[in-house]
């Protein structure tokens, strides 16, 4: 079984310090800047285990350096560098001549020296081209990610690796294990998935509204692909606000509240009287604004300083709760927190068809502690009890 591999290395790197995006390299610069961590590289390589325990087979055609090899490397599968850009010139592999393509078209490279900040959307195009015929193309990123390899023109069947801050796109599995285990069950039937993708400058002013672009050939796993992300303009006009009216009566004098992006917690901010941040994540404390649009590191000190909640809504569409767009509550945090509510209207619940509840944090442990059932507040002395999984907890 032969795999491409291509990895968008800054894909995610706004999340966690509120940037709410990664496009463009003075996002990335700003985010290395406030101490971002890349994370697209070490989530391709969880997703590359879980394809080789299944398949030991599996070669690997991948781009040199951060685009892919580093990933290749890191989960210890075999592989072969079909595509060198220029910002990997200095790689430590060595170039396969059987499948090398030679240099890359230098109108393609940023030109930045940072290999973590070099990588662009013709770099990824360049790659897609460059891998040729594959039984399947991974890639691992996100919205915007997956617009680049449309744009490219693929003609194998491709499949996400959730790695980026915004993945409301249909063509991503639900984790990178659940990437990797489709990858390795793949039968050649396809389904096309959507491609979406916000305007990150409208997306930080709150401007929320996702495009459609295309779609992609994707494996026919439904259960195991993510799903593309809806709206909530199917619920009944008050349903946000009979719901943040539940959660306003219900918080406590003292106790702080992180409240998570989502049009529902906008509606508990209007309930308290406050103008909340559209796609951040803003504390709140007796009736007032404690800490607004914080990063992964203010949360965290936070919650470690007092006792704190986390509010979070659930992605229509999607199901998940934690990893899509909230970045800031990292494995840290939520074990920080002294708890976490949820919100959903019965509209949003009715729709996932019975899927469960998602949690994609990163770290498997993390995600594990949420594993059961939680109860959804769903309106003003309503709620239900719904189930809540890893994102990689259902794999066979």
């Amino acid at each position: 079984m032969i795999v491409g591999l291509i990895v968008n290395p800054v894909a995610g790197l706004g999340g966690a310090v509120a940037l709410k995006g990664s496009d463009g390299p003075d996002i990335q610069a700003r985010a290395l800047a406030l101490g971002a961590v890349p994370r697209a590289a070490e989530r391709a390589a969880a997703a590359l285990r879980a394809l080789r325990a299944r398949r030991p087979d599996v070669l690997v055609r991948t781009v040199a350096g951060p685009m892919g090899e580093d990933s290749a490397r890191a989960a210890g599968v075999p592989y072969r560098i079909a595509h060198r850009p220029p910002a990997t010139s200095m790689s430590t592999g060595a170039a396969d001549p059987r499948t090398s393509t030679g240099a890359a078209d230098p109108r393609t490279s940023t030109g930045a020296a940072d290999p973590r900040t070099s990588t662009g959307a013709a770099d990824t195009r360049a790659a897609v081209a460059a891998l040729g015929e594959v039984d399947l193309l991974l890639f691992a990123g996100g919205d915007g990610t997956a617009r680049d390899v449309l744009d490219a023109g693929p003609r194998p069947p491709v499949l996400g690796v959730p790695a980026g801050v915004k993945v409301y796109s249909g063509c991503f599995a639900v984790s990178p294990a659940a990437a990797g285990a489709t990858a390795a069950g793949f039968d050649g039937r396809t389904v096309d998935a959507e491609v979406v993708d916000l305007d990150e400058e409208g997306h930080r002013a709150g401007l929320v509204g996702a495009r459609l672009y295309g779609t992609l050939r994707v494996p026919a796993a439904r259960d195991r692909l993510s799903g593309r992300k809806t709206g909530s303009s199917a619920a009944p006009p008050g349903s946000a606000e009979s719901i943040a009216r539940a959660v306003v009566a219900g918080m406590r004098p003292g106790t702080a509240y992180a409240l998570g992006p989502g049009a529902t917690t906008l509606a508990v901010g209007r309930a308290l009287g406050l103008a909340l941040t559209p796609l951040g994540v803003d504390v709140v404390r007796d009736g007032a604004l404690l800490a607004p649009d914080v990063t992964e590191q203010r949360l965290h000190a936070i919650a470690m300083s007092q006792v704190t909640h986390g509010v979070l809504s659930v992605i229509g569409g999607q199901g998940f709760v934690i990893g899509r767009g909230n970045q800031q509550f990292s494995p840290r945090v939520l074990a920080a927190l002294a708890g976490v509510v949820v919100l959903a209207t019965q509209q949003k619940l009715a729709a996932l068809g019975g899927r469960p509840l998602l949690v994609d944090s990163g770290d498997p442990r993390a995600d594990a502690a949420f594993e059961g059932h939680v109860r959804v507040v769903t309106g003003h002395r309503e709620s239900v009890l719904y189930r809540i999984s890893s994102a990689s907890e259902e794999l066979s």
